[in-house]
């Protein structure tokens, strides 16, 4: 499988959790439809521009995952004004649990320049993008977590999946 220009300049170590997290394409959830029926949701409270109930729909959306995975909870953010400097705009971010600090997810619901609400895709694209940073950790057991070709190909098959469209 191609790796990403990067993967030459990391130790040995590192090497082997990429190629780890490569080898992971799919994450298997027992009952899907009991995602996918949250997600609306998320979408009606975005498209209102409610902050607050956008925040505890994905937090339920997330809850609701790791209980079928049996994976540790992640306080779920939701913020309202992308953070942005000369190099872009960051959408989302995931910290990992830390000296008994619960792992967080943050993630933007508005563009940095316009303010615009985040299209529904985008926004869901970056909470799941989020949501498999945690995964890597606490479900696949990960030392760390890498954009490998596998992450992505993980990202892409659960947004299809709770969205209801076929691989």
């Amino acid at each position: 499988m191609p790796r990403f220009a990067f993967y030459d300049h990391l130790k040995p170590a590192r090497q082997r959790i990429y190629r780890a997290s490569d080898a992971i394409e799919r994450i298997d959830i027992g009952d899907v439809t009991a995602l996918r029926i949250l997600v609306p949701a998320i979408e009606l409270a975005l498209a209102a521009g409610r902050r607050t109930e956008v925040e505890r729909a994905c937090q339920a959306l997330v809850n609701a995952l790791n209980a079928q995975l049996g994976t540790p909870p992640v306080r779920v953010r939701v913020l309202e004004k992308r953070p942005s400097d000369a190099s872009g705009e960051l959408h989302g971010l995931y910290e990992p649990e830390d000296n008994g600090r619960k792992a967080r997810i943050s993630v933007w619901m508005r563009t940095a320049q316009k303010l615009q609400v985040v299209k529904f895709r985008t926004f869901l694209r970056t909470l799941i993008h989020e949501v498999c940073h945690h995964l890597d950790y606490e479900h696949y057991k990960l030392e760390e977590t890498f954009h490998t070709e596998g992450f992505y190909k993980r990202e892409s098959a659960l947004m299809k999946k709770l969205l209801g469209e076929t691989a």
